[in-house]
C-alpha cells in the first residue's frame, strides 16, 4: 500500500495529553494537561443552560456569531486599547489551536521559517511543520528565561517570514517585558516578519510583571496577529471557543483556512459565552487575584518538599527540576510515567518543549481546587521514597 506522510514521522502525538491518558488509568492527580477542577462563572453556565433549551443549535456564520464577534472586539479592545472592527478583524476558531493553525497556513508558503523560543508549547512546532514550514529556535534562558538580542536578530537574518511568541509563556511562565517586545517589533519591522502571538494567559499576570500586547506597539498592528481563547479566562477549556485577530488584509486570508478546517464554532457554546465577555473589570481582578493564590499555595508547598523549580511570572505552570530523584540513564518520559504510578502525580517531561539537551525538567500546573494542590504536595512529599 502507498506510505503515509512522511511528515508524522518528525513528531509524535502530545505528549501532554498522552500524560492526561496515563493519569486517568493510573488514578494520579493531573498536574500535566493545563486545565482547572474547579467551574466556570456561574454567569457562563446558567446562561449555557438556558440557550440549551431554546438554542441556536445550527451552524452559525462562518466566521463567528455576529453577536459573539462584537462582544469579542469589544472586551479584546478594551484591554488592547483600539477599536477593533468584529466584521473585518475578528475570527472565532476551534480553541487557539486552530486559530494559530489557520495563521500560520494563512501567512507562510512551503519552505518559510518560523522563529519560536525554546522552550516552546509543542503544538507549535508540529504545526509548522504541518504546513512545510522549519522552524528556528532562540533559546530562553532560565531561570529568568532571557533571551540573547544577537541570538534573535541572527534567526531573523536567515530569512524568517514569522516569529511565534507565547506572552505570559507556556511552559516557562516568562511574561515577556515591553523592552523585549520592542526589540522584537524593531527586528520584525526591519527584516519585514510577521509576529504570532498565542495570548491565552494574558489575565495570568503576577505582579509586579505586566501583560503588554504586541499589537499595541507602534507599528505593529500591521504585521501582527493576536491568537487567543476564552479557554483559561473563564475556566471553559472544553468549550474550545478560540480567535484570532488582525488587520483585515490579513484576516481575509485567516477566514480562508478556517472555512475550510472546521467551517465555525459551536452556536450554542458562543451564544452563551457572551456571558463572559461582558464580566465587569472586577472579575479579571478577582480572577488574578485567585491564581496568585494558587501559585502561592503550589509553589510554598514545593519550596517545603525540597522541589527546585523556576518561580513562573504569568501563566499558571512551574518548571520544577527532578534531577535528584532520577535514576541512572532514565529518560524524564520513563520518569513521568513512573511517578504518576507510584507518586500518584502526573507531570509533563521537559523534553516535550525544549530543543536543548534537557532530562531534568518536568512541566507541573497548579490551577486546582487548594484541596487538589494540597493532596499533590502530600503525595509529592515523600517522592524521593516513593521513587527510589
Amino acid at each position: 500500500m502507498q506510505e503515509f506522510s512522511r511528515k508524522c514521522e518528525q513528531f509524535t502525538d502530545s505528549v501532554i495529553r498522552r500524560m492526561t491518558r496515563i493519569a486517568i488509568g493510573c488514578g494520579a492527580i493531573n498536574l500535566a494537561q493545563g486545565f482547572p477542577d474547579f467551574d466556570p462563572p456561574q454567569a457562563l453556565t446558567d446562561r449555557l443552560a438556558e440557550i440549551s433549551r431554546r438554542g441556536p443549535h445550527q451552524y452559525p456564520i462562518t466566521m463567528g456569531a455576529q453577536n459573539f464577534r462584537e462582544a469579542l472586539a469589544k472586551k479584546c479592545g478594551r484591554f488592547m486599547g483600539r477599536q477593533i472592527d468584529p466584521n473585518t478583524e475578528v475570527v472565532v476558531t476551534i480553541g487557539s489551536t486552530e486559530a494559530m493553525a489557520d495563521t500560520i497556513f494563512a501567512l507562510t508558503n512551503p519552505g518559510d521559517r518560523i522563529i519560536m523560543f525554546s522552550p516552546y508549547f509543542e503544538n507549535y512546532r508540529a504545526q509548522a511543520i504541518m504546513a512545510d514550514c522549519q522552524p528556528i529556535f532562540v533559546p530562553l534562558v532560565p531561570p529568568t528565561f532571557h533571551f540573547d538580542a544577537n541570538v534573535l536578530e541572527d534567526a531573523f537574518r536567515q530569512g524568517a517570514k514569522a516569529i511565534l511568541i507565547c506572552n505570559p509563556s507556556n511552559p516557562s511562565g516568562k511574561v515577556f517585558t515591553e523592552a523585549e517586545l520592542r526589540l522584537i517589533a524593531d527586528l520584525a519591522i526591519r527584516y519585514d516578519a510577521y509576529v504570532i502571538t498565542d495570548e491565552v494567559y494574558e489575565h495570568i499576570v503576577y505582579a509586579p510583571h505586566r501583560h503588554v500586547y504586541m499589537n499595541s506597539l507602534p507599528g505593529m498592528w500591521e504585521r501582527t496577529v493576536s491568537c487567543s481563547s476564552l479557554s483559561k479566562t473563564y475556566s471553559i477549556t472544553g468549550w474550545r471557543l478560540g480567535y484570532a485577530i488582525a488587520p483585515k488584509r490579513i484576516m481575509d486570508r485567516i477566514k480562508q483556512f478556517h472555512d475550510f478546517n472546521t467551517v465555525g464554532a459551536p452556536s450554542v457554546l458562543m451564544e452563551a459565552a457572551i456571558a463572559g465577555l461582558e464580566m465587569p473589570d472586577s472579575y479579571y481582578e478577582e480572577f488574578g487575584a485567585h491564581y496568585a493564590h494558587m501559585k502561592q499555595l503550589f509553589t510554598s508547598g514545593l519550596t517545603r518538599i525540597g522541589i527546585e523549580y523556576t518561580d513562573p511570572q504569568g501563566a499558571y505552570f512551574v518548571l520544577a527540576n527532578i534531577g535528584q530523584y532520577l535514576k541512572p540513564g532514565q529518560t524524564d518520559v520513563a520518569f513521568c510515567e513512573e511517578m504518576a504510578e507510584k507518586v500518584g502525580v502526573a507531570c509533563v517531561p521537559g523534553t516535550s518543549f525544549f530543543m536543548e539537551d534537557v532530562n531534568d525538567i518536568v512541566r507541573v500546573h497548579f490551577a486546582k481546587k487548594d484541596e487538589t494542590l494540597l493532596e499533590a504536595l502530600n503525595r509529592l512529599s515523600d517522592i524521593k521514597k516513593k521513587m527510589g
